[in-house]
């Protein structure tokens, strides 16, 4: 059974569906059986446990885990490090519930006393706790039977699967628990504190995954209060160690696992975020987190471009995790990480401010105030359509009711070519976005007046090619909205009455089948006839004489409501 079942799973989900599991627990448990037997039968159990999760459900449902927790009684060490092995494969497997472990209160101080049998006993129990030990319960229960003092010898035990399993034991024990922190700071081995045998074990030459894990225990320990931020095993030894996981030379679950560890050491401390983001790069080694999976050259690569879309997701997950850490105390940090920011944190970042820009929002002015204006005409610019869509959005939403000074600096750091650039560009969302930013603009008279006296020839040839143009609905409607504001102004609206060819696109909108155009052109010809204002007398003799009273009338007798009363006020400002 054992030959058959290595390394074939068919095989062991044969064994299993003709009932070999309940046949192989009993024999494991009977007296008679001869101990030879009974390491056979707990051999032939790992192996099957080593499958799919769901071998590990069926062993489970056999209460595999009393018989081999009954097994370690045994006096023979071969027989109780086959049941370790097996108990090792099943508890690091995601389908068993780690209280399992607790139910006996016997079975901890009987593992612990297990720990000085054999290097195998010590490499499996260390595994099995590392595995089970979820939370301040657990915790407390393996503290208090003396895991710190069983374990911390193991440290430098010849073996290095032995001094691997402890070191991940600490890393569970330490994490968020200030007692169990504060014990490890005090333990000596062979002569050496327990922080000394950390650090050594994160030097450059030391396996990748110890340098990672010793790392990890001082993180916790200095997070749980246990070392101070400022001392040199953190500043000097932790801190770099974690940068260096996040290079893209290393392996893809070493970087997610780097950068989370350096967010959670950084994260209350504003000097530790200063010098990591000025050791090794770091900011825009993080950039590289979004470039993942990369291009596949080759064919042969199928299998690893498998394995990295499952992390890219966990990679990117990392990234903003750290970059949150860097960002949240100090200004010139968060700076420094938008302007070295891979596209899909700029998105982010992006979208935030165009709700944080809302005229109501208390963060408007302190937002201008840290050079947004030049950022986000940037973001304009860029290659990425989401960036430029944000960016002009938030642009749009910052000149909403603005004063004329920020106006001012928005057309002066977009420059009028990048505008109309953006009224021709091929993804609609930009281009409607930027009406709205021209329509916020041109509002407010004195504003109108100022923007279209420096500007006003460019927007009004903007605005006819747009109107000239195939484009939907929409986009139209908001351009002669613009129109409507432009002859809101008090010497603007000339630039429409001195343009013929503007005039005739009003005139054959109010005629359009679409309500909507209808209503916008409608507003443009109100605010030209409005009579309380200079000259209002010679504007309205050419719109009459262009035909526009006559369509008036027949737009008073419109079924819509709103474009009859629309035309009415319009035809009453002519009689009054």
């Amino acid at each position: 059974m054992k030959n058959a079942v290595i390394g074939n799973n068919k095989q062991k989900a044969n064994l299993i569906v003709l009932g070999a599991v309940p046949r192989l627990l009993y024999l494991l448990q009977q007296e008679t059986s001869s101990t030879e037997l009974k390491t056979e039968c707990a051999v032939v159990l790992g192996s099957l446990a080593m499958g799919t999760e769901n071998n590990v459900k069926s062993l489970l449902d056999c209460h595999i885990i009393p018989a081999l927790l009954q097994g370690l009684l045994s006096p023979d060490l071969k027989f109780i490090e086959a049941c370790l092995r097996c108990l090792r494969t099943i508890f690091t497997s995601p389908v068993t519930p780690e209280e399992l472990l607790y139910t006996d209160a016997t079975v901890i101080p009987h593992l612990m006393a297990l720990l000085s049998r054999s290097r195998y006993t010590q490499e499996y129990i260390c595994q099995i706790f590392s595995h089970c030990c979820k939370g301040p319960d657990h915790q407390t229960i393996l503290f208090n039977h003396g895991a710190v003092q069983n374990i911390a010898h193991l440290l430098t035990s010849v073996s290095y699967k032995v001094r691997m399993q402890a070191l991940k034991c600490f890393s569970v024990l330490a994490f968020e628990n200030p007692q169990v922190s504060m014990t490890l700071v005090n333990v000596l081995v062979d002569g050496e504190l327990l922080p000394q045998i950390f650090v050594k074990m994160l030097q450059r030459d030391k396996p990748i995954e110890m340098q990672l894990t010793s790392a990890k225990c001082l993180t916790y320990m200095c997070r749980a209060g246990a070392i101070r931020t400022d001392d040199n095993c953190i500043v000097l030894k932790t801190l770099p160690c974690l940068v260096r996981m996040c290079s893209k030379e290393r392996l893809l679950e070493e970087r997610v696992e780097g950068a989370e560890t350096l967010a959670y050491l950084i994260e209350p401390d504003v000097e530790l975020q200063r010098i990591a983001s000025i050791t090794d790069h770091l900011i825009a080694m993080l950039a590289d987190y979004f470039k993942y999976p990369s291009s596949v050259s080759a064919i042969t690569d199928i299998k690893r471009l498998d394995h990295d879309l499952k992390h890219a997701h966990e990679l990117r997950q990392a990234a903003f995790k750290l970059y949150a850490s860097l960002g949240a105390n100090d200004e010139d940090i968060r700076k420094k990480v938008l302007q070295n920011a891979p596209d899909e944190i700029l998105v982010v970042a992006s979208s935030m401010l165009c709700n944080l820009l809302l005229e109501f929002s208390p963060s408007k002015e302190p937002i201008l105030e840290s050079g947004a204006v030049e950022l986000l005409c940037g973001l304009t610019q860029s290659e990425n359509p989401a960036l430029r869509v944000n960016g002009i959005w938030a642009l749009m939403n910052m000149a909403f009711q603005a004063e004329q000074k920020i106006k001012a600096d928005i057309l002066r750091s977009l420059s009028t070519e990048q505008l109309f650039r953006l009224l021709s560009d091929s993804d609609l969302n930009v281009l409607m976005k930027t009406l709205g930013l021209l329509r916020n603009l041109l509002s407010t008279r004195p504003h109108i007046d100022k923007i279209m006296s420096t500007h006003g020839k460019q927007i009004m040839q903007a605005v006819t090619l747009i109107l000239e143009g195939e484009h939907n609905i929409e986009v139209k409607e908001q351009t002669l909205c613009i129109l409507a504001n432009i002859a809101d102004g008090t010497t603007a609206k000339e630039l429409i009455m001195t343009n013929d060819d503007i005039l005739q696109k009003i005139k054959y909108y109010m005629g359009h089948s679409h309500v909507k155009l209808q209503l916008a052109a409608m507003f443009c010809i109100s605010n030209l006839v409005w009579n309380e204002e200079e000259g209002s007398q010679e504007r309205q003799d050419k719109l009459r004489d262009m035909g526009i009273v006559d369509i008036l009338h027949k737009l008073s007798q419109s079924p819509d409501s709103n474009l009859c009363d629309k035309a009415k006020m319009a035809l009453q400002q002519y009689l009054a």
